[in-house]
Formats: structure tokens, sequence, C-alpha cells
């Protein structure tokens, strides 16, 4: 039986090509490594109910195309997402020197408060580290994301990378409401 669900997240994975984004939602998916990964042509889709704080919430998952190419078509799908996962790779430099256009494009065409959390895959490379976790981890602290070390190969922090963002989202939607309420004259449950 499924279970009844409380809320609907669309999330995007953002990120340059070749940081693993597309083995990140099949293994948060799947709960395994897609180990015959090409290019993403576009975007690709997954979904999955996941429990947060005793609600079902269902994350629809939209994996963008990180080359340049493809940036025109992915940019469309960023209306509405509540969540992203912003994706590097931490053995590659490049891919971290691109996280602010990355960020500037979810900021302006999702919204101003789409929650995002910065992933740094590949955390099974680490002797091929090119970014360290320090300067990652004040990047993120600087502009205001979540942050966690990753990997699609082993699964470590995957689930955890998506869960961390639903109860962010979920917070800010029980604070607006309590907020709300507050003004309204409108009581919940435990309020006598």
């Amino acid at each position: 039986v499924l279970p009844l669900l409380d809320f609907l997240f669309k999330f995007l994975v953002i990120g340059n090509a070749g940081t693993g984004k597309s083995c990140l939602l099949h293994q948060f998916i799947e709960k395994r490594f897609k180990d015959d990964s090409n290019h993403t042509i576009g975007v690709e889709f997954g979904s999955k109910i996941i429990n947060v704080v005793n609600k079902y919430v269902k994350l629809q998952i939209w994996d963008t195309a990180g080359q340049e190419r493809f940036r025109s078509v992915t940019r469309s799908y960023y209306r509405g997402a509540a969540g992203a996962l912003l994706v590097y790779d931490i053995t590659s430099r490049e891919t971290y020197n691109a996280l602010t256009n990355w960020l500037t494009d979810a900021r302006m065409l999702a919204s101003q408060n789409i929650v995002i959390i910065l992933c740094g895959n590949k955390k099974d490379l680490d002797a091929d580290r090119e970014v360290t976790f320090l300067e990652a981890s004040r990047f993120a602290q600087e502009n205001e994301l979540m942050f966690l070390e990753t990997s699609a190969l082993t699964g470590e922090n995957v689930e955890e990378a998506f869960v961390q963002c639903a109860r962010k989202i979920l917070n800010k939607i029980e604070s607006e409401l309590e907020g709300k309420a507050a003004k309204g004259g409108i009581g919940f449950g435990g309020d006598q």
C-alpha cells in the first residue's frame, strides 16, 4: 500500500558534465552504482518517496545535462524547483570553479528561496583530490548552502543529501505556516 503523500517537491541535480550527477540520482533511487553512465542528453527524470520527520515526501528529481550546449534546454526545468543538489567533482578544480555560475542560474531561474545542498562528489577518490573539504565548506557557508561530500560509487552521504535538503524545505514551509497562523488566528492540532 502506498502511503498518502504529504508533499511533492521538485528537485534539480545541477553542475558540470562528468561530476556524477546521474550516478548520484541512480544511487539514490536504485541503491546501486550506475557504471555504464554516458553524458546526459538534455534532462533525465527520477522520483522516490521518502519519509522526512514523519511526513511522506515525493521527490521528483530532474537530472540536468552539464554540457554547455544543453544549457538553454535545461534552464527551462528550473522553474518551480524547491530544492537542488549542486554537484562538483572533488578531483576536478574546473568543476568547482563553475559552481558560482550554476548557483546564479538556480537562484535566478528557480527561486531566490530554493534550498541548495552543495555535493562534493567522488569522495572515494580522495587520493586524487583537487578541492579541499575546508574550501568547499567555506564556499557553502558564504553562499548559505548546506554541504556534504558524497560518493555515488559507495553510496556514502547520497541519501543524506536528498533527505537533508527535503528536511530544510519542510522546516521552511512549517515556519511560514506558523507565521501566517499567528497573524491570521489559525490554530494547529496541539494549540489549545
